[in-house]
């Protein structure tokens, strides 16, 4: 039978930056590339809405929020697959959509996880720029 999925736990708290680095700190490790995906459709009714309002104008409401509950979710997931992988920060981070097939889309988020610490402070693995290096 079909269940609802059950919510998704609360994000970690990894921070999440599209620049390539975090003034005042430094980065010890690179992890490597990270992910977080969801994939959404809207439901008939609301397409067949969506294409009346598309001939007269105006922004699409309802897509534009399944677009951005779909770039939380797949930060979300972004996080958790960053925490999972021993990070507490992800760099670089982009978000990327496609179609997977008519009326369904990807929205991917992704970069770079790495470990990173205040730049008066040694990372793990002693003192040295750069830390112990990517594992």
């Amino acid at each position: 039978m079909n269940q609802p999925m059950p919510p998704m736990p609360p994000p970690p708290p990894i921070l999440v930056s599209t620049m390539n680095d975090v003034p005042g700190y430094r980065v010890v490790r690179v992890i490597g590339e990270v992910f977080g995906s969801t994939v959404r459709s809207r439901n008939a009714f609301s397409d067949i809405g969506a294409s009346f309002k598309g001939m007269f104008g105006g922004e699409q409401a309802g897509y534009t929020q399944l677009l951005n509950d779909s770039r939380f979710e797949a930060l979300g997931r972004l996080k958790q697959n960053a925490a999972g992988m021993g990070a507490n920060a992800v760099l670089a981070m982009r978000f990327e959509s496609g179609d997977i097939m008519p009326g369904s889309t990807e929205i991917a988020a992704y970069g770079t996880a790495v470990f990173i610490v205040p730049l008066d402070q040694q990372g793990p693995g002693g003192p040295g720029p750069g830390g112990p290096g990517p594992r």
